[in-house]
């Protein structure tokens, strides 16, 4: 976000369940009975938004309101950002670095930071 020129007022770390993750070659989510993501709620403008969901190798991505569980406890009506398909194509390391960097300093729990690990291991491969 900030690499498009927008730094949020407040952050809140969010769980959304019944989606996975996959990377191609950055972070989308799927629909899924059996997972669960982690990511970050903020407020963003109409602008902001389109500021960030255009830039150079962002791709497709179409909004999907959802609920999400906020860390501090609560559910929180947001919208999540969903591409129409998925790409075949390889994960991008230096992506999933700052990734990883982000869902470490936002204390994402454990068991997500080992998934993310095992997505870049498998881009570095």
């Amino acid at each position: 976000m900030a690499s498009a020129g927008y730094v949020p007022d407040r952050i809140e770390v969010a769980r959304l369940s019944g989606f996975d993750m996959r990377m191609c070659p950055h972070a989308c989510i799927v629909r899924s009975s059996e997972h669960t993501v982690y990511g970050i709620v903020v407020l963003a403008s109409h602008d902001e938004l389109q500021r960030l969901y255009r830039r150079d190798g962002v791709g497709v991505f179409l909004p999907e309101a959802v609920a999400v569980e906020l860390g501090r406890g609560g559910l929180l009506p947001a919208m999540c950002y969903i591409p129409p398909a998925e790409q075949d194509c390889p994960a991008d390391a230096d992506y999933l670095e700052k990734l990883l960097v982000a869902a470490n300093g936002h204390g994402f729990p454990q068991w997500y930071l080992q998934r993310l690990e095992r997505f870049r291991a498998s881009a570095l491969a």
